[in-house]
């Protein structure tokens, strides 16, 4: 199965209810990325605005935390619409105790490695992880380049998951997915797919996103 996650991080910020029904019946789910300026060098959304955008999609929401304290506010963002809150790796003081406390609110836990950080990191935490991220570009900003590089990465942790029989866990790659990189992520053995730019700067995004879907699977 393959989930297409569209990024509102470069959707029109003053407009994100009619933004979220551009993609409503097409997305699996909706991708918020939440910045403090401290982690990755922007700010996007307080917790305070993530809520209420949570609260107002038509689509479960997919949280991406790129924040320097997610320990203490990572449970912050649980609400009935979250369906999963990712927080990174490198800003995690006790990424095991994070992880289960996601999942103690009933949303999935996500873990997310930057370019940088080998993907060994994560081996050990496999049975508390629901999704695997793995970053194909520097966080902090949309409209990057898709690093083809990290494929291994994602060809490891997908051999780990079949190693393991954790067929109910994701891998997700977050970072240039287009029409022209989306078959490569799958292939490396990524099923959920984190698509911004692509699918927002396009004329039709509900049109993308479908062809997005059909271009990874042919």
């Amino acid at each position: 199965m393959i989930r297409i996650c569209p990024s509102i991080l470069n959707a029109n910020f003053d407009d994100l209810p009619n933004e979220i029904l551009k993609v409503a019946g097409h997305a699996d789910l909706l991708h918020l990325d939440v910045m403090d300026n401290v982690f990755v060098p922007n700010f996007t959304f307080d917790l305070e605005k993530s809520l209420e955008i949570i609260g107002v999609s038509t689509l479960p929401v997919d949280v991406h935390l790129m924040i320097n304290n997610p320990d203490t506010e990572a449970v912050k963002f649980a609400s009935a619409n979250t369906a999963s809150i990712t927080v990174h790796f490198e800003a995690c003081e006790d990424p095991l105790q994070t992880l289960r406390q996601i999942r103690s609110k009933g949303a999935r836990a996500g873990l997310a490695i930057k370019p940088h950080t080998p993907i060994e990191v994560v081996e050990d935490l496999l049975p508390d992880v629901d999704m695997i991220l793995v970053m194909t570009v520097e966080p902090g900003f949309g409209g990057q380049k898709f690093m083809s590089e990290m494929m291994p990465k994602v060809e490891k942790a997908r051999n780990w998951l079949k190693q393991n029989s954790f067929d109910e866990k994701w891998i997700q790659v977050d970072g240039g997915i287009s029409l022209e990189t989306i078959r490569t992520a799958y292939q490396a053995g990524a099923d959920t797919f984190v698509a911004g730019s692509a699918v927002y700067r396009s004329d039709n995004p509900g049109e993308m996103i479908d062809q997005l879907r059909q271009k990874a699977m042919s």
